[in-house]
């Protein structure tokens, strides 16, 4: 018979389970809405998209195959990845590419706009539900970490300099960056800390073995 406490901690492991799932199955969906609104992509997938455009790949692939990459150089930075961690390389990837396949072809101003808007606020609260979760950091929340441990540098500057990179080669090799990128870099912080309140979850007393080290929010919620 299951103690309070033992049914308890059952109840929060299943629910940040769901959030986990759920947080980051809307954030690759949420993506494909900024990408099919052609107004600017968040950084990262910029980068995406413009190794998609020289690769022939869909930008759900190329995401997962940068996703694994970056892990790899959790190896040198003595990053421990969670189950989050590993989950993030390939759901958002085909949530992605799934939710892109379904999606009509759109030209319509008056659409793209309302798009590029429901993708950026479901992106912060995509943000908030998995984050909430704390089931470890993405690669790429966890790469700006790492340098930041490593070279003692703020966590700011890394995420900055990461970022810059990132958007100057995928843009340089097409990808699409405009005034939703812009949109999308002032506002996700705010949006996510909304969303981390409203899906927080209490930590268990205990550690967890499919717990990495703790989510880093700054990286996301600083500019």
């Amino acid at each position: 018979m299951s103690t309070p406490s033992a049914s308890a901690s059952s109840r929060r492991l299943g629910r940040r389970l769901v959030q986990l799932a759920a947080g980051l199955t809307l954030y690759g969906a949420s993506s494909a809405l900024l990408v099919a609104a052609g107004l600017g992509l968040e950084p990262w997938n910029v980068l995406h998209q413009g190794l998609a455009e020289l690769t022939g790949l869909s930008i759900g692939a190329v995401s997962i195959v940068v996703g694994a990459a970056v892990l790899l150089l959790w190896v040198p930075l003595r990053q421990r990845p969670g189950l989050g961690t590993v989950s993030n390389v390939f759901v958002v990837g085909l949530a992605m590419d799934g939710t892109l396949a379904l999606l009509p072809d759109v030209r319509s101003l008056t659409l793209r706009v309302p798009l590029l808007l429901a993708g950026i606020v479901l992106n912060g609260m995509a943000t908030g539900l998995y984050i909430a979760a704390r089931f470890g950091p993405g690669p790429r929340d966890g790469l700006m970490t790492g340098l930041h441990r490593r070279t003692g540098r703020s966590v700011r500057l890394m995420r900055t300099a990461v970022e810059v990179a990132v958007v100057v080669t995928g843009f340089v090799l097409g990808g699409t960056i405009g005034v939703g990128t812009v949109l999308y870099a002032v506002s996700i912080g705010p949006l996510a800390q909304v969303f981390l309140r409203v899906f927080a979850v209490s930590p268990a007393s205990a550690g967890s073995t499919v717990v990495a080290a703790a989510t880093p929010e700054r990286v996301i919620l600083r500019p």
